[in-house]
Parts: C-alpha cells; structure tokens; sequence
C-alpha cells in the first residue's frame, strides 16, 4: 500500500500537506514539539521526487508551487488567529510570509541541483538559518515562527539556549530532519534501515540530556527583589480607547490601576509594573510636557504614598517638532500644528519623580510601523487620513533600562510587546544593564486564542537565554512572573482583572548567548552568500559544457 501511496500521482500534494501538518502540531501551545524533528522530512522527500520522477516539465516551479502550499497550511494553521486584530492584515500575514519561507528553500533546490547532494542540503540547513536571521532584522519582521520558538513549551529541552540562543534550536530541529531523510530517502525502491536511524535518534536524545543536565544543576542568582504586576482587563476592542461603545474613562482606567496596585503593595515592593498602553489620555501624552500633567501629578502621589516603590507603565506618548519635516523618518503632520511624531512608549516614575521614556523600537508590521519610512514617508499624510491604520510610529537606536533610584542594584528592561520573541533584541537590553525583565504587553487583540498563549511561552526562553527572571503585565491576561529556568512560577487566568505579587532575583550575570548575540545567525548569512554564490559559478559551468555539446549535436 505505502509502494502505490509513494508513486501515486497525488503524492506531492501529499506531502506538502503532510509537512504543513507535522509542523502545525509541533507548535506551541501543544507540547508536541517532537513532531518539528520530521516536519520538513516530507517537503525533502518532495524535492527529490520532483527532480528524479521525470513527471514534471518544470521541476523548479513545481517544487516551489507547492511548498508555498505547505507554507501557507503551516502559516494558516498556526497564526490564524492574527485575524482576530484584522481579517484582512491576518491573511496578508499568512500569504506573504509563506511566501518569504519559500526563498530558503528554491535556494536550496537551486543549490542541490548544481553543487550536488552534500553540499545541497547543508545549504537546506544554512538558508533557513540565514533566513531566519534576516527576517529578525528587517522592517517586514515576522519571525514568529523562528523554528527553536517551537520548543517553548518544552523548555526543559533547551536551556543550553543561554549558549545558542533560540536559533540553536531552529539548528538543531533542520539538521535532524536532514539525517532522518537521508535514512528514508530511497523508500522504495531501498528498504528504510531502522539501525541507520541511530545518529538522528541519538542527535534527539543528546541535546535534550544535557539540558536536564543544566536545568539540575543551574542555581537562580540574584538580589531578592519583590515586584507587582496588574492586569486591570479593559477590552481594547470595547472598553479602552475613546469612541467605543462602553469607553471607560481614561481617569477610571488609571484609577483602576492603582486600585488593584494597592492590593498587593508591602514596604518591600521594589516595582509596580503596568501593561502596555495603559496610559492614555484623548490630547495624548507630550513627552515636553508630561510632569505638567494632572493624571502624571496623580501617579508621582501613588508612588510618594509608599516607601519603596517605583512604576512602570506603557503609556501613548508623543514628541513635538515644530515645523521640523525632516526631524524623524517617521514623522506626521498636523495642518495649523506642524511636526510629530507618536510612540508606543514605556515610562517610569522614580522615588524623585523624575521620568524616564523608552520608545518601542520593535513595531508590528503594517499596523504600527510603515516598512523602510525613509523610503515611503511621502506616504505619511495618508497614513493620518486613514486614522494611522499604515502608518509608522516612532522609535528609538538604543535599548534603555530603567533604573531603580534608590538602589542601582535592580534595573529593567522595558520589553513592550512584540520586542519579546526576539532573543538578540532582549539580550541587548541586558548587556545595557538590565538584571530584570519586565514585559508589558496587550494580548487582548488575539481574543481567546493560541496566539497570548505563545507569546507568554515565547518570554520564557528569552529567560533561559539570558537568564533574567521576568515579570509580565498583561492588560487582559496572561500575567505573571517566570524564573530564570524558564518556568512560569505564578499567572493569571484570562480575561479577568487580577494583580500579582512576587519575590524575583535581580541577576547581574552575562550569558555567553547574551555577550555574543546572534553568531549563529549571524554567521549563517555570510555561508548562505557563499554558497549561493558558489551554486551561481556551477550553473554558469554547467552551462558552459552543455553549449559544445548542442554544437556537436546540431552539426550532425
């Protein structure tokens, strides 16, 4: 039955739909992560059947028509639920970065064809990885499906990401799947050797021995350090922003805030974290003006009533120009005003009342950043139009920490969102300073979905790759706090307002991962130029041969 399946004309289909599942399953939140090992064993075996059947006139085309197809099953499967924000922007998401998977791969097919079998699926491997790379960096990042994110669930698997970062896992998941391939690849005509089967099996088991071995003897470091998170659960789609059908006031909403704040406060708080965008007001917040007004007057009394604390909060901040049109990439315009630009910003309140702001700098694609704004700015006074629907927010070149007034010993890092499934990113904020991370996010756009779920898991591997305990505030949940092995010490459920209070460890200890970023990456991209550069030189060769020989068989 399997030998009339594999030479069945709807074979390639097949496993294009095959890959697509495999990879959905071992997806977080499903604790399934075993599946990703073979995901891409079918899309493999799919090239080889394309290139040696002989069936297809363009083998090249084939193989990429449908492994966008499985792109796109992996992408739907798994993000669907971006739709919930916008239906429109969800699908766009889905087909465009299926599309974007698709380049690794016709590089790979390319590569195999002409530089042979060894050297092409190494290259499988190191286009990926190069991809992946590349698609944390440039201003259409998506990288949420970053393969070594598919272990969040199983994190005890991968602690040595304070080696490798989490492109050490999309390694590890990319060569496994090329042994086991190698091992089935002439099924059937070749019988499956299950004793071959001994070097990716081993490949597995190793990996995830070690790390247990460091997740047994890895001891938290730090100063004890008591933070309060609270999830204060206004609808974003109903209830938080002026113009909705059940707005709640923004002074009931900061009321609120430090209502539930005050319910878990002791003299031995250190911070008091709130979720992204908690602070608004209808003229927005100007960053000139901000210890002018009466709500921020309010929150330095908050902090002044109690002996330790210091808060954190996101907070929708603006920075005037003037008549400044080239003051920033991402600048907008206001007719009769002049210049601005608006941010997603978090801010911290000290003992002296004195206000810092950090500017989000990783932006959501196509909803609060405009790609390459030096590029397309001329299409600002639209973006305004459209009530900024594709416009940019502004951003910052550097990583701030927030520094505890009354004992540098605890700082944070501000991560705001989005920033958190990039592990480089977060590590920067660290070796700036920071020795705790807070995570201030609005999940609410994704209503009850895997997608909060994924992004709460995504924090804890930014915890074992810097070893920082984090604490996350969530304005409808999930909030809480994660160790520094990774592991969710204490959350809340969804959709209710809750306040959480926790003892965490400051620690002021480097990672090699955190000290040297993205090598893997990094260096990745250079081999992937190499070698497609070497694939280029053997096409030119290749035809270079076939010339003579069309020559000869053209005078006969």
């Amino acid at each position: 039955m399997l030998y009339r399946v594999v030479n069945s004309p709807y074979i390639v289909p097949l496993l294009a739909l095959l890959t697509g599942l495999l990879l959905w399953l071992g997806w977080p939140t499903k604790p399934l992560a075993f599946f990703l090992f073979f995901g891409f064993v079918p899309l493999l075996y799919m090239e080889k059947h394309i290139v040696e059947s002989g069936k297809h006139k363009s083998p090249g085309y084939t193989f990429f028509k449908w492994s966008y197809v499985a792109m796109v099953l992996w992408n739907a499967f798994t993000t669907w639920w971006v739709s919930h924000s916008t239906l429109p922007g969800g699908i766009a998401a889905v087909l465009f970065n299926a599309a974007l998977m698709c380049i690794p791969l016709i590089a790979f097919y390319f590569t195999r064809k002409y530089l042979g079998n060894t050297i092409g699926y190494i290259s499988f491997i190191v286009y990926w990885i190069a991809f992946e790379q590349f698609h944390l960096n440039w201003d259409l990042s998506w990288p949420w499906l970053t393969l070594g994110n598919g272990f969040a669930t199983l994190n005890t698997w991968v602690q040595w990401y304070e080696y490798t970062g989490f492109l050490g896992g999309s390694v590890w998941v990319l060569l496994v799947n090329v042994l086991i391939f190698l091992v089935i690849k002439n099924y059937p005509q070749e019988r499956v050797e299950l004793k071959k089967l001994w070097l990716p099996l081993t490949l597995i088991v190793v990996p995830i021995v070690i790390s247990f071995g460091i997740l047994a003897t890895y001891e938290e470091k730090g100063t004890p350090t008591e933070v309060v998170v609270v999830q204060p659960n206004i609808d974003p789609y109903r209830e938080k922003f002026s113009g909705h059908e059940n707005f709640i006031p923004y002074e009931e909403q900061q009321q609120r805030l430090i209502s539930l704040s005050e319910q878990k406060i002791t003299p031995n708080t250190k911070f008091v974290v709130w979720p992204e965008t908690a602070l608004r007001q209808d003229q927005g917040y100007w960053e000139e003006q901000l210890h002018n007004y009466q709500s921020i007057q309010e929150l330095k009394d908050f902090v002044n009533r109690h002996p330790a604390i210091e808060l954190v909060a996101g907070l929708d901040s603006y920075t005037f120009y003037g008549y400044n049109k080239d003051a920033s990439p991402t600048v907008r315009h206001l007719e009769g005003f002049g210049y601005y630009d608006s941010f997603n910003s978090g801010m911290h309140i000290n003992r002296k009342g004195e206000i810092d702001i950090y500017h989000k700098s990783k932006l959501v694609p196509g909803v609060e950043k405009l790609p390459y704004p030096e590029v397309f700015k001329f299409l600002g006074p639209l973006a305004i139009d459209l009530g900024g629907t594709v416009g940019s927010q502004g951003s910052q070149d550097t990583r701030d920490v927030f520094y505890h007034s009354q004992d540098s010993t605890f700082s944070a890092a501000p991560v705001i969102c989005y920033e958190s499934i990039y592990g480089e990113y977060v590590a920067e904020y660290v070796r700036n300073g920071a020795n705790l991370i807070f995570v201030i996010t609005n999940d609410g756009w994704w209503s009850d979905s895997p997608g909060y779920k994924q992004h709460l898991q995504y924090a804890t591997l930014r915890a074992i790759e810097t070893r920082r305990s984090v604490a996350r505030a969530a304005n409808t949940g999930i909030s809480g706090f994660i160790n520094q092995k990774g592991e969710i010490t204490d959350r809340s459920k969804w959709w209710v307002q809750d306040v959480l209070s926790q003892t965490i460890l400051a620690n002021t200890e480097l990672t090699f991962y955190t000290r040297h970023g993205e090598y893997i990456g990094h260096s990745s991209l250079w081999l992937a130029v190499l070698l497609f550069a070497a694939a280029i030189v053997g096409a030119a060769i290749n035809r270079n041969k076939q010339k003579p020989e069309a020559k000869v068989a053209t005078r006969a």
